[in-house]
């Protein structure tokens, strides 16, 4: 009977430290949700899109070969921002960065909305970054004014 009864005292011991463990653990689990819940959100926060400014049209259509003798007739235009000040950027680096862009694609990758603006956006980025300028961006955004493939 002593042993019972020793038994019966351990229970309550067992039991009250699973429940800290169970509670400690909660505890942690809801702090680490909430402080990523709190830095996603702060870091999701999107940053101030510039104002624009002047739009740049390159003025003549590039013809750039696809994959399997293929090619493709592209124009643009540079959506400027209002940081880029009245003058016109240079038109060069973004034709040049176009042209990278677009050689070798298959006109599978560029027959589908999905495929065309994945490679915008790709294209998008470098000429961003191309045209900044002591952390100034330039350009904000381009703008296809015609894009045929044969």
């Amino acid at each position: 009977m002593a042993d019972e009864k020793e038994g019966a005292a351990e229970a309550p011991k067992k039991s009250n430290k699973m429940m800290l463990i169970i509670i400690v653990a909660a505890v942690v689990l809801l702090g680490g949700g909430g402080g990523a819940f709190f830095m996603m959100k702060s870091s999701s926060a999107s940053p101030k899109t510039p104002d624009k400014g002047s739009v740049t049209a390159i003025e003549e259509p590039l013809t750039i070969n696809l994959a399997d003798s293929h090619y493709l007739k592209l124009a643009f235009s540079l959506q400027q921002t209002s940081d880029a000040g009245s003058e016109t950027v240079d038109t060069s680096k973004a034709i040049e960065l176009a042209i990278d862009e677009y050689t070798g694609k298959t006109v599978a990758e560029l027959s589908t909305e999905k495929g065309r603006a994945s490679i915008k956006e790709d294209l998008l980025a470098k000429i961003v970054k191309a045209y900044t300028e002591d952390k100034t961006e330039k350009v904000m955004d381009i703008y296809y004014t015609a894009f045929v493939t044969q």
